[in-house]
Order: C-alpha cells, then structure tokens, then sequence
C-alpha cells in the first residue's frame, strides 16, 4: 500500500479531528502528503508538526468553513495554484442532528445539507477538471449506512447521506474514461465527537457505544482503498447485511428491528 500511496497529494476536509484526522495520519504514516482543511487552522497546523515530526513527511493545512461556498471555493483555487498536481480528494466533513421531523429546526436542515452535500459536491467540481487534466484521480466520499436505512429521528440527516450515494454512484460513471476511481463509504456509527452535535440527549451514543467503530480502524480502511478500483467500504459488516435485507424485504426488517431502529 505504501508505495501506491507515496508522494500522492490527498486533500482531506474535516481533518482536524475524528475520522479525518485519522486519515491525515495514515496517509502520512504510507508516504502519501495530506493536504489537510478544516476550520480549526491552530488544530492542523499542530497536526502538521507532529506528522512531520513522527513520519517526516510533509502535509499542508488550509483553513476553510464548508459552510461557506466562498471560502470553499477560494481554498480549492489556492490549493491548485500551490500544487502542480492532486491526486486525491476525501470528502469526509460532515455534520448531523437527531430529530423527529415534527421538531428539526430549519436552521439545522439547511447546515446538514450544505455541509454533507453542497460543499462535497462543489469541491469535487472544482477538483475534476484537474483530475480530467491529469487522467489521475480518487474522490472518496464518506456517506453513512444512514444513506441505506432511513431510521427515526434521522430523517435530515440519512436524506443528506441518501444524496451523497446518488451523487457519488453518478460521478463514478462519469468519470470512468478518466482514470478517476469513486468510492463511497457508508459507516454505523463511529467513536467521535459527532454525536455531540448530532444527539443532545446522549440517548444513541449511550444506546450504541458497544457498536461504534474505532476512528482509527474506520481510517486504516479508507486509507487502504487508495488508488484502488473499490466500489464502497461498508462499515460494520453486520450493518451492510442489515441492510441488503432490509432493500430485500422493507416491510418485515422494519417491524423485526422497530426496537433498534427508535435507539436515538
């Protein structure tokens, strides 16, 4: 793996904590350069040192709200005019909130979809034409089993994940006469500070904290299917059972799971 991903430039969003920092550190740790953004620029720059410290590997840190299309736009053009070529793109910044339909705030609705969405989808057009340019590329977009299996209270939410696996499934196509390879990753639940935001009662967290998956483990695979031809990394393995038996039989998965299905 290392020497596919040695001396590519991936550029990571949201790398300042959670999964995202986990991949930073694993590019590094295989020889690959991130190219880090997030809002945090004192978190990546502190980042930057210790990559270079432990793995002497350069990376580079780039400060950008994705929830404003301006600056989106202008780190992406900065990005390009600094590096000669990127070889890659993960789309992993994301935000979610847990709420009956009846109670989301519009507020809270319009954040999800311009953070899960529109800035993933803005960033891989702005991107593209280089991939083109180049025949070389890799977008992956972290998606959520949520984009397979709709539950209660994550109505926002699994709608902005159902998007981005439309989106990403799409773009593969597209792209196939490019050499730019797609990929899609749909997790369950996963040990970071999402939940946050996501669930203020601490219900799910609580609820599913036996189940969630080690960011680190979640990055290492994410990580692993660089350059490769990888159609989607499922996460846990269980869940994407779950829910090639819930397309297969809706009605029957949604009354013998209606207990997990209300854990938030």
């Amino acid at each position: 793996m290392q020497n596919r991903i040695a001396g590519k430039k991936i550029i990571v969003t949201g790398a300042s904590s959670g999964i995202g920092e986990q991949i930073a550190w694993q590019i590094a740790e295989n020889g690959g350069v991130p190219i880090m953004v997030a809002r945090s620029i004192n978190k990546l720059q502190n980042q930057q040192m210790q990559i270079k410290k432990v793995h002497q590997v350069n990376s580079y840190a780039y400060q950008a709200d994705l929830l404003n299309q301006k600056e989106l736009d202008k780190v992406i053009v900065q990005i390009l005019s600094e590096h000669s070529q990127i070889h890659g793109l993960i789309n992993n910044a994301g935000a979610g909130v847990f709420d009956y339909v009846k109670d989301l705030r519009w507020t809270d609705v319009e954040r999800m979809f311009q953070l899960n969405v529109f800035a993933l989808i803005q960033g891989t057009k702005l991107l593209l034409p280089h991939f083109i340019e180049h025949q070389e590329g890799h977008v992956i977009n972290v998606a959520s089993q949520a984009g397979k299996i709709a539950t209660p209270k994550a109505a926002g939410y699994a709608a902005t994940k159902h998007a981005v696996l439309g989106f990403t499934n799409s773009l593969r196509l597209e792209t196939s006469d490019y050499n730019i390879r797609v990929t899609s990753v749909n997790l369950g639940p996963v040990k970071t500070n999402f939940f946050a935001g996501a669930d203020s009662t601490g219900d799910y967290q609580k609820n599913m904290e036996r189940y969630m998956l080690p960011p680190d483990k979640v990055a290492a695979k994410i990580v692993k299917a660089l350059f490769t031809d990888k159609r989607e990394i499922n996460l846990p393995g269980w869940m994407e059972l779950g829910s090639k038996l819930y397309h297969l039989f809706p009605g029957t998965m949604e009354r013998l799971l209606k207990k997990q299905f209300n854990r938030k």
